[in-house]
């Protein structure tokens, strides 16, 4: 069993980063991950792509675990193939967040207990086992075939990992050898950055992850979206410097005028923050600064807002780099009121907001490759086949956007649903059942002839195989 041949020759684009033996069975697993209606075990993905007793199955493990490919190198060539097509022009529109992947067992390699969004509310924070992935992903605007929507598909993806502390084998021998309170409270004391060299936060992944894409573009000017979580100076600071990012102001940060000039009788460095200015509550009821109505109706953002805008350093952040503060206040109240900063200065606050809201694609993703694509289904345990299999789904999701740009719209076809008949615009479900029905038409076509009595059939089947799952 194969894909629809306009697919498979997007897989041949990345045919120099395999050897041979390994490209064919990235071709067979990508099938397999496609096509399946169960789980995105590797076993299914053997059936499911029709390889079962094409050599040993081992084959298609140790493509993960001890295959000598690497992911990045994937990823870029995947990014160049979404910028050619999406972003000839203009910003690169970036988006970066994180997500939890729910796992079961003890031993998976880089496995942990982390926030569960899903089950917690703003009174009780929950969490659950599993990995955590930071994620990076391209934004598309509005595409000429969906004209309402954002579509972000990923390009690039880091585990993060806890903080480890001491292995177990340490802390048995320490509980043996335990003399006194002062040795016990130091085998209880939680493991610090020094004990751990080696471990990045979740801000530290994400600005690895924007210097690599800075690194394949380095004459394009991009611009990154991220929530609150990725504001801070851990990322501001370090952004490469083609790069701006949109993000979160903290509801108390603490906003500074720009430094004034050094004087030609003043001792002593010149200052590097100007004087403190009001804070956003007090901003928000400074009546002397009038608010500006704006209203919104588009992906993401649908609502009137109160903003106002100046120019401030949020120094604890960006030190003595001049943004642009947007504070936005909801004309009915279901918000709280948010302050946004952007590093273009240029930028006014209704484009600052419009790009900002197009960041929401990011979190349609997720859902699309847990629900469709089984980004949670892998079930690995060794180091590298746990950093390789699930993102499979993620360069899937974004290989199925880019089919579809170059080749499938022409193929959609909405289900007869009479009492849905406003459906216009193809979401990521209808690419994604595009992509099948056209396999199967291929390879049960041949079954039947152009004016066969069973071509309706056919394709009935192929339609039914095409939404199972």
């Amino acid at each position: 069993m194969e894909l629809t041949q306009t697919f498979a020759l997007l897989l041949g684009e990345f045919r120099p980063i395999f050897t041979q033996p390994s490209f064919l069975l990235f071709c067979h697993l990508m099938t397999g991950w496609a096509l399946s209606c169960r789980h995105r075990f590797i076993t299914e993905c053997i059936f499911t792509s029709d390889h079962v007793g094409d050599g040993h199955w081992s084959r298609y493990h140790r493509f993960f675990s001890h295959a000598r490919w690497c992911s990045d190198k994937l990823c870029r060539v995947l990014a160049r193939l979404l910028v050619r097509v999406f972003c000839r022009q203009g910003p690169i529109l970036l988006a970066g967040d994180d997500t939890l992947c729910r796992k079961r067992g003890l031993t998976l390699y880089g496995a942990g207990m982390h926030h569960d969004p899903l089950i917690s509310s703003r009174a009780l924070k929950l969490v659950s086992w599993g990995h955590d992935w930071v994620v990076l992903c391209l934004l598309i605007p509005l595409p000429w075939w969906a004209p309402t929507k954002v579509f972000a598909p990923p390009v690039g993806f880091r585990l993060y990992k806890n903080r480890q502390g001491l292995t177990k084998g340490k802390k048995k021998r320490q509980g043996k050898n335990k003399v006194g309170k002062k040795k016990g409270a130091q085998a209880n004391q939680k493991p610090s950055r020094k004990t751990n060299p080696n471990h990045r936060t979740r801000p530290e992944l994400l600005v690895e992850l924007l210097a690599l894409f800075a690194s394949w573009f380095p004459d394009r000017q991009i611009l990154v979206t991220a929530d609150s979580a990725y504001g801070g100076k851990s990322v501001l600071r370090k952004l490469p410097a083609n790069m701006d990012l949109i993000s979160h102001v903290h509801p108390d940060g603490a906003l500074y005028a720009q430094a004034p000039p050094k004087q030609p009788h003043q001792k002593g460095p010149a200052r590097k923050k100007g004087h403190r200015l009001p804070g956003m509550k007090a901003w928000a009821a400074d009546n002397q600064r009038p608010w500006q109505e704006l209203k919104f109706d588009q992906f993401g953002f649908h609502a009137t807002v109160w903003v106002k805008v100046q120019q401030a350093l949020y120094y604890t952040a960006g030190k003595d780099r001049l943004l642009t503060i947007v504070l936005v206040r909801d004309v009915l109240g279901k918000r709280p009121d948010q302050m946004f900063y952007c590093t273009l200065l240029e930028w006014e606050a209704r484009t600052i907001l419009s790009t900002y809201a197009y960041r929401w694609a990011i979190e349609v993703t997720f859902e699309n490759v847990k629900q469709l694509l089984g980004f949670e289904d892998a079930a690995n345990r060794l180091p590298k086949a746990v950093l390789r299999t699930a993102p499979m789904a993620l360069v899937l999701y974004s290989l199925i956007v880019l089919w579809f740009e170059k080749d499938g719209y022409q193929w959609v076809r909405f289900p007869d649903r009479p009492w849905y008949k406003r459906k216009q615009e193809p979401s990521f479900a209808d690419m994604f059942s595009t992509l099948r029905r056209l396999s199967w038409l291929e390879k049960l076509g041949i079954l039947v002839g152009n004016h066969s009595p069973h071509k309706k059939l056919v394709e009935k089947l192929a339609d039914l195989a095409s939404r199972v799952g």
